[in-house]
C-alpha cells in the first residue's frame, strides 16, 4: 500500500516541506512514500481530516493550522500541549495524534550555530512560532524572555504557552524594542518582510534567529552579519524538523535520517526557484 504524507497550510505553495520530505525518502531508499503540498485553511480542516483514507501516514501543518487542529486530535504529546500548537499530525489504526518538532527544529538550528546555552533572549511576534521558541528556550536552560508584539492582546495564548511552559514573560510593544535589545540572543518569528524595518536596532545582538527562510539572506540577517553578529537561518530549524517529522511517519527513529542529504535536498528547490525567477 502507497504510504502518503502532507504538509497543509493556507498559502502553501512556497512551502518547502515537499522538497525536504522527498529527499528524505529518496537518501533512505524508502519506496511508495508521496508527500504533497495540499492548501487547507482553518474552516476545510475538520472535513480534510475525516476523509484521510489508511494510507495516510502523517501531516505537516503550517500556518493558520497549528492551533486550529488541536480538538480535531484523539491525543497530544505533553510538550505540543504545553506550546499549544502542533505541527505533526501522526495518523495510526484510526488515530489522530499530535506533536510539536518546531520546537526540536530551534533548539538543532540554534546548536548548529553554537547557542547552547543563552542567558537571555526578546522574541519578536506572539504567535504559535514564537511559543516553540519560548520552549525550545527552555530546553536551552533559559526560563524567562521578553516578548514584543504589536497588539499585546494577540499574544494572550503564547502568555498562556509560557505558563504552562513554566517561563516568566515580559510582554512588550515594538515601540519598547530597543530597550528590550541588551540580550545574548534575539528571535524573530515574524512573517517575510515584517522584520525589515526592525534590523538596524537588531544589529547590535550577538545571535540572531531569523525563521523566515526565502529570500535569504533578509534584511535583518544582513544587518546582524554586517556588524560580526551571528545569524541563524529558518531554513535550518525547516530542515531539521522535517528530519524529526519523517522519523515519526515512518517509525524508524532517532538519527536515521540523513540529515545533510535532506538540506541538500532543500537548497537544490531553493536554486531551482531562484532560477525560475531570476
Amino acid at each position: 500500500m502507497e504510504r502518503r504524507a502532507a504538509v497543509l497550510g493556507s498559502p502553501i505553495a512556497h512551502s518547502l516541506s515537499p522538497a525536504l520530505h522527498r529527499g528524505a525518502y529518496a537518501a533512505l531508499g524508502l519506496k511508495g512514500w508521496r508527500y504533497d503540498a495540499i492548501a487547507c485553511d482553518e474552516a476545510g480542516l475538520p472535513g480534510l481530516i475525516a476523509g484521510l483514507g489508511p494510507e495516510w501516514a502523517g501531516l505537516s501543518l503550517t500556518m493558520p493550522l497549528k492551533r486550529a487542529v488541536l480538538p480535531l486530535l484523539d491525543s497530544v504529546a505533553d510538550l505540543a500541549v504545553e506550546v499549544g500548537g502542533v505541527n505533526t499530525v501522526l495518523l495510526r489504526d484510526g488515530a489522530r495524534h499530535g506533536e510539536n518538532t518546531d520546537v526540536h527544529g530551534i533548539v538543532q538550528a540554534l546548536a548548529e550555530s553554537g547557542v547552547r546555552a543563552p542567558r537571555s533572549a526578546t522574541i519578536l511576534g506572539g504567535g504559535a512560532t514564537a511559543a516553540s521558541a519560548l520552549a525550545a528556550l527552555r530546553e536551552l536552560g533559559l526560563f524567562e524572555a521578553a516578548l514584543v508584539v504589536r497588539d499585546r492582546t494577540g499574544a494572550r495564548e503564547t502568555e498562556e504557552a509560557a505558563e504552562r511552559l513554566g517561563m516568566r514573560v515580559t510582554v512588550e510593544t515594538f515601540d519598547k524594542l530597543d530597550v528590550l535589545l541588551d540580550v545574548d540572543l534575539a528571535v524573530s518569528t515574524l512573517p517575510p518582510g515584517a522584520a525589515d524595518l526592525y534590523a538596524p536596532s537588531l544589529a547590535g545582538v550577538p545571535t540572531v534567529f531569523d525563521v523566515v527562510y526565502t529570500p535569504w539572506p533578509t534584511p535583518l540577517a544582513r544587518a546582524v552579519a554586517g556588524a560580526g553578529g551571528t545569524v541563524v537561518s529558518g531554513f535550518a530549524m525547516l530542515v531539521h524538523q522535517a528530519v524529526r517529522q519523517v522519523e515519526l511517519y515512518t517509525g524508524l527513529g532517532r538519527g536515521v535520517v540523513p540529515v545533510d542529504l535532506v538540506r541538500a535536498a532543500g537548497e537544490a528547490e531553493i536554486a531551482r526557484r531562484s532560477a525560475r525567477t531570476d
